[in-house]
C-alpha cells in the first residue's frame, strides 16, 4: 500500500508553500500532488512555478502528479489547464471534466480527482478508454459504495484502475462559483484582497451555539474535522485499496505522513489520531440533539 500526499487545498505564502514541499520530499511517500485545486486568483506560485518545483521533486524518485482546478469557468484557466497537460512530464489529476477531455485528446495518463462525482461503473469504464489510470473516489462515497462499484465495473470486463481512497485530512465538501471567504469577510470575489492566505488551514465557522461547523476556503466548504481512517486500515486493505491519500495541513504533517507509514507495515491497527470518518462507515458525520 502506498501513501500520497494530496494537492495543497489552502493558500499559504509562496516561500512557506515551497519550504514544505522541499521538506515532504524526505518524508516516506510514493506519490506527491501538485497545483492549484481550489481558486485560480491564488497566484503565489504561478503554472512556471508548479511545474518547476515537479521537476525538481521528480528527481527524488516519487511520483508526481499535476492537480488541476474543481471548477473552470474562465478562458484563462482552460489556458492554465492546457499547459499543464501539455508539459507531459507527468499524470494529471483531473478534477473537472474539461481536463479528462484534454488528457483524452493528447493522449495523457490521468488521475480522476474526487470532484469527479463518478457514482456508478459504466462512468468509471468511460473515463478508463479516455486514459483514467487511477480513481480517487468522492469524500461521501464509503466502503459499501465503492466495493459495489468496484464489483460491478469487474463483473463487466473492466480493469480495475489503481484505488486512492482519503484517508486523511478535512473532507472537501462542495464547492462554487461563489467565495464563501469574500462573502464572510464582506468583500466582493473579485475584490477579495487574497484573504484566504490569512487562514492556512481554512476560516473556521461555528454553529449559534458556538459549536465547530465547518471550514470555509474560498469557494470550498470543507468538514470541520480532520477524519482519520488509519484504524480502518484492515478494511481499506480488504477492499484492495493501493493508495492512501493524506492532505497536507499547516502543522505536523511529517508526523502524520511517519505514523501511516509505520501503520502500513505493522500487524497492529493504529490508534485514531483524529476524527471518525462516517462518510466511510455510511453514517451521519453529525448528528442532532434535542
Amino acid at each position: 500500500m502506498k501513501i500520497s500526499l494530496g494537492p495543497l487545498q489552502y493558500f499559504w505564502p509562496r516561500e512557506r508553500t515551497l519550504a514544505f514541499y522541499r521538506e515532504a520530499i524526505h518524508w516516506p511517500l510514493d506519490v506527491v500532488y501538485l497545483g492549484e485545486t481550489v481558486c485560480s486568483k491564488r497566484r503565489e506560485l504561478r503554472t512556471a512555478d508548479w511545474l518547476a518545483l515537479a521537476e525538481e521533486l521528480a528527481a527524488s524518485g516519487k511520483q508526481i502528479v499535476l492537480s488541476t482546478l474543481a471548477l473552470i469557468e474562465a478562458e484563462s484557466e482552460l489556458g492554465v489547464l492546457d499547459r499543464q497537460v501539455s508539459h507531459g512530464g507527468f499524470w494529471i489529476e483531473a478534477n473537472d471534466l474539461s481536463a479528462v477531455q484534454l488528457c483524452r485528446e493528447k493522449g495523457r495518463p490521468f488521475v480522476a480527482g474526487p470532484s469527479l462525482n463518478v457514482y456508478n461503473h459504466r462512468a468509471l469504464a468511460m473515463l478508463a478508454e479516455d486514459g483514467m489510470r487511477r480513481w480517487v473516489p468522492g469524500v461521501e462515497q464509503g466502503r459499501t459504495l465503492i466495493g459495489e462499484l468496484k464489483q460491478a465495473f469487474v463483473a463487466a470486463g473492466g480493469a480495475m484502475p489503481e484505488l486512492e481512497v482519503t484517508a486523511w485530512g478535512r473532507l472537501p465538501l462542495s464547492y462554487s462559483a461563489r467565495c464563501f471567504t469574500a462573502r464572510a469577510l464582506d468583500v466582493p470575489k473579485d475584490q477579495c484582497g487574497f484573504r484566504c492566505i490569512d487562514h492556512p488551514d481554512g476560516m473556521p465557522l461555528a454553529t449559534r451555539e458556538g459549536r465547530p461547523f465547518l471550514r470555509i476556503n474560498g469557494i470550498s466548504v470543507q468538514g470541520e474535522e480532520t477524519t482519520d481512517l488509519g484504524p480502518e486500515l484492515p478494511e481499506l486493505r480488504a477492499l484492495g485499496v493501493d493508495i492512501l491519500r493524506l492532505y497536507p495541513q499547516a502543522e505536523g504533517m511529517e508526523a502524520v505522513v511517519r505514523h501511516f507509514d509505520e501503520a502500513r507495515t505493522s500487524a497492529t491497527v493504529p490508534p485514531r489520531l483524529g476524527q471518525r470518518n462516517g462518510y466511510w462507515h455510511g453514517e451521519p458525520g453529525m448528528r442532532m440533539q434535542a
